[in-house]
């Protein structure tokens, strides 16, 4: 099976949304962005599978750094014995993790060495996640709002920054703004999306123990992490002040689409904006801490994102029109 077959049937089983972005990318970026992206999900894997203890994933995300910036196979063995996860699509990522390790060795170097300094700093942030998390007694909160500014940018931000280093290293007319504030953009836009999933997912993860809105604001606001799905409502101001961050990011989002110029690349970053607004605006209707039921984007409503995503590519009309709400809501 060719590295680009492989990393088809991968991506397709770990990320049906994204994947719908990485097909529609010109080809002369599909590979490096492909292959960050599979190996970034195989880091998250080792970070999460909870039937192996934070200290073995320590040291599995330590090797498989090494792995990375030294080019060495040590230690895969043992990674794939202790790290079995339960979703049949992450089990046959690690299982494929020598092949994904192999593409990275055939991409040029330039972009070889895009994608290990990005996959270097999104497991600085996932070990940082694991060492704040270790005790599964009690439930931890981050210290203040810089914490959590600085895990979305390890784990996030850093891709924008990495997504448009790519790009502007194999198109020179990318964008006419400069490209310092380009990244900034591409950052900015990284950490909305990273902030969208981590207050769609707060519940969840308050039951893991796991408390990303911050200890000093809650302590404002009179209620102590562990109480959060208990009196939900106690953190709406709270949970509504991170709603509004995220929405001023993800107009930093729409901004870097109108930014850009290449039309596959624009529908490519297009389809995860609009599926984090959309799930902002479900967010507002139905706030997580208040509802057993995970919210999520419907397939009709991802269809309607690629529908959208046309005539994106061909006017930064449409874009302004379909950013309006983020206004209405800051």
């Amino acid at each position: 099976m060719t590295h680009d077959a492989l990393g088809s049937h991968l991506l397709a089983s770990v990320s049906r949304s994204f994947y719908l972005s990485i097909r529609v990318l010109p080809p002369s970026i599909r590979a490096p962005i492909s292959v960050g992206y599979l190996l970034a999900r195989t880091s998250d894997t080792i970070a999460d599978s909870a039937q192996c203890p934070p200290a073995l994933r320590q040291e599995f995300l330590h090797s498989f750094a090494l792995m990375l910036s030294e080019g060495h196979r040590r230690g895969i063995d043992a990674l794939q014995r202790h790290i079995q996860p339960p979703d049949p699509a992450e089990a046959r990522l690690i299982a494929q993790l020598p092949a994904c390790l192999d593409w990275l060795d055939t991409l040029p170097k330039t972009d070889a060495a895009c994608v290990r300094s990005v996959m270097a700093t999104i497991i600085e942030g996932q070990r940082l996640d694991l060492h704040r998390f270790a005790d599964p007694l009690q439930t931890i909160a981050l210290p203040d709002a810089s914490a959590l500014e600085h895990y979305t940018y390890l784990v996030a931000g850093c891709v924008g920054e990495f997504w448009t280093q790519i790009c502007l290293l194999h198109f020179p007319s990318y964008s006419d703004i400069p490209a310092h504030n380009l990244s900034q953009l591409g950052r900015d836009y990284g950490c909305a999306l990273q902030l969208v999933n981590i207050l769609r997912d707060l519940p969840a993860d308050l039951r893991s123990g796991r408390c990303y809105l911050p200890a000093d604001q809650l302590l404002a606001e009179g209620i102590a992490p562990s109480q959060l799905l208990l009196q939900p409502h106690a953190a709406a101001p709270l949970f509504n002040h991170w709603m509004h961050r995220a929405a001023a990011l993800l107009q930093s989002g729409a901004s870097y689409i109108h930014a850009i110029r290449p039309a596959r690349v624009r529908i490519a970053c297009f389809l995860p904006w609009r599926l984090g607004v959309k799930t902002l605006q479900k967010m507002r209707e139905t706030p997580p801490l208040l509802t057993q039921t995970k919210v999520k984007v419907s397939r009709g409503e991802v269809g309607r994102a690629l529908l959208l995503s046309a005539l994106v590519a061909r006017s930064n009309f449409w874009l302004q029109k379909l950013a309006t709400p983020l206004h209405q809501h800051p």
